[in-house]
């Protein structure tokens, strides 16, 4: 069997603040081998940035299949989660399927067919067939790939979720047939991912898994954990500023920059959806965002402004990502859209607020109006020889005195 070269990566956190990446090649005839490598003071991470690493819990499953469409006879794949999956909250679990062999090349270009069956406790498996790698033509030698399912976590869920494989299907997307049936070595071999409080609140981390576009290139599923720094003096009638973290774990799909790179001009906006305390529906951070053609993306941190105009608590629900020229740009250079449902959220309280600076706000700047009195004056013509001579002065009847005209 030739293999293809893996690339395995492992975090390893020794201090907080040195961090370095290495990758490690290395080929095997036994398969897909995972190389280890501890740096003193130093962070081992995959190809992704360093502050986009994840934790990950892993297992190496060793599977005994039989059939005719590979001469594998034993296969070792690693299943890998997040090291914590929220409650009411999907999580990728990943497939490594390792470099395999056909027992006949093909004549046109085709995928890896996969289609796993698992037990699952303290979730639910979205399960059916995945694409895998790539399979060349005249060879027999395909390299390792990855396929994902999706595991849902119920609301308030406690405890940890357990992965038990029954079976794994191998075969080829065309032809279907024939087709190559893996069981588990051993029974017993399960993946355990404990399950984080979810829910959100205050400053806490979580990982959401985004649908990215890049023009014209296939939808990737992409996890991105977001780590919010929320206000704590938060009050009504004021800005709020929220700091908000993103970053590409090693858990799904990569992010790359498109192959044409990014237009001059490229901003990333990170919108967040709000509710309570009087705050606006949705509000966007933006930030400058540079990155090489075909290299995985580093996402920056944006500030995000929410302006409560009531008292109590602010909800905050991570929204749509853009990398472009606009928030809402259509043609955006890579859109994620946000799951709609089971995401986590993020809280915080608002205080009342001081009084603005606006003087129609304020009671002593106001104008008041000053009432306007009139008085009517009834003069009555009388013919008298004892009349008033003109310009005798004539009282009114508040008393008050004018000069009266000719008549």
């Amino acid at each position: 069997m030739t293999d293809e070269t893996t690339l395995y990566w492992r975090r390893t956190v020794l201090t907080s603040q040195a961090r370095r990446r290495l990758v490690q090649k290395t080929s095997s005839a036994l398969g897909l081998v995972g190389t280890f490598v501890l740096l003193a003071g130093s962070l081992v991470v995959s190809s992704a940035p360093a502050s986009a690493a994840a934790l990950a819990v892993e297992k190496d499953i060793i599977f005994t299949c039989t059939g005719e469409r590979f001469t594998n006879t034993s296969i070792t794949v690693k299943f890998s989660a997040p090291d914590s999956a929220p409650a009411g909250s999907p999580f990728n679990l990943t497939l490594g399927i390792p470099a395999l062999t056909l027992g006949q090349a093909v004549t046109t270009a085709t995928t890896v067919s996969v289609n796993a069956q698992m037990t699952v406790t303290g979730g639910t498996v979205t399960s059916g067939v995945k694409t895998g790698a790539q399979v060349p033509v005249n060879t027999t030698a395909i390299p390792a790939g990855n396929v994902m399912y999706s595991v849902a976590v119920p609301a308030g869920a406690t405890g940890k979720v357990t992965i038990k494989p029954t079976t794994l299907t191998l075969g080829l997307t065309s032809p279907a047939t024939p087709v190559e049936t893996c069981t588990p070595s051993t029974t017993t071999d399960v993946l355990e991912v404990p399950i984080g409080t979810g829910g959100g609140g205050g400053n806490t981390e979580e990982i959401v898994s985004y649908t990215c576009t890049a023009g014209t290139e296939a939808p990737a599923t992409v996890d991105i954990k977001i780590t919010p720094t929320m206000p704590t003096g938060a009050k009504a009638n004021q800005d709020a500023s929220i700091t908000w973290v993103t970053a590409v774990q090693t858990t799904g799909d990569e992010l790359k920059v498109p192959t044409t790179g990014f237009p001059t001009g490229t901003k990333y906006f990170a919108t967040v959806k709000a509710s309570g305390a009087g705050a606006p529906a949705t509000a966007t951070g933006e930030a400058a965002i540079t990155g090489t053609a075909g290299q995985n993306v580093t996402l920056p941190s944006v500030t995000i402004k929410v302006k409560p105009t009531t008292t109590g608590t602010v909800t905050i629900t991570p929204g749509d990502l853009t990398i472009g020229t606009s928030a809402t740009a259509t043609t955006a250079a890579i859109k994620c859209t946000a799951p709609a449902t089971g995401l986590p959220t993020f809280t915080f309280q608002v205080a009342a607020g001081t009084p603005t600076d606006d003087p129609t706000d304020d009671p002593t700047t106001t104008p008041t109006a000053t009432p306007t009195k009139t008085t009517t004056v009834i003069v009555t013509e009388t013919h008298h020889a004892d009349h008033q001579p003109d310009g005798a002065l004539v009282q009114d009847a508040e008393g008050r005195g004018r000069h009266r005209g000719r008549w």
